[in-house]
């Protein structure tokens, strides 16, 4: 069974030991980020600061573990609709994860917009693919080269440049964790 079927959280929703399903929808709830943090860094991020604000009002009880598991269960149903983004967007897997570390900066999306912004994830995910080496993690002259390709990419698409940087740091941590499975 899925932590993100209807099917689990309707069971959790409907468990009499509250902290125990709130401890449970946690800890389900974590695995999944780690796991998701390998494809798509900036989401999982994203998620996973949303997961320890609700986890932290709980421990301060400033709200009951009712609110909670709805909270959490809303959670894992956006996580269950992340999926579907990326298909609805037209993005493979590895695109729609440059495009979530592009869209990280709101004006480049207000400039650029959806299709642009579509179009520049595709030529990262190609230009990184053909440019990472094994060990280009540890190696500085490669890590360099691929830095300027990727600011070349956002250059020639009119990436605003005040933002150019850390959207280049960015996309490079994202490089980073999908190259592992490139590499297999």
């Amino acid at each position: 069974m899925s932590v993100l079927s209807e099917e689990f959280l309707a069971e959790v929703r409907g468990m009499k030991q509250r902290n125990l399903a709130v401890e449970l929808l946690r800890k389900l709830l974590n695995g999944e980020l780690a796991r998701r943090k390998r494809r798509n860094v900036v989401r999982a991020r994203s998620f996973a600061e949303m997961l320890e604000r609700t986890v932290r009002r709980y421990a301060n009880r400033a709200v009951a573990a009712a609110q909670v598991i709805e909270e959490l269960i809303g959670l894992a149903r956006d996580l269950r609709e992340a999926n579907a983004r990326g298909e609805a967007l037209g993005l493979s897997d590895d695109e729609l994860a440059f495009y979530d570390a592009l869209e990280t900066n709101d004006s480049a999306v207000r400039v650029l917009g959806d299709e642009t912004l579509r179009e520049i994830a595709r030529e990262l995910v190609d230009t990184v693919r053909n440019n990472v080496t094994i060990d280009w993690t540890l190696r500085e002259n490669v890590r360099a080269n691929l830095r300027r390709l990727v600011k070349r990419v956002l250059r020639k698409h009119g990436y605003p440049p005040d933002k150019q940087e850390k959207a280049t740091r960015t996309v490079l941590e994202q490089a980073e964790a999908l190259s592992a499975g490139w590499a297999a």
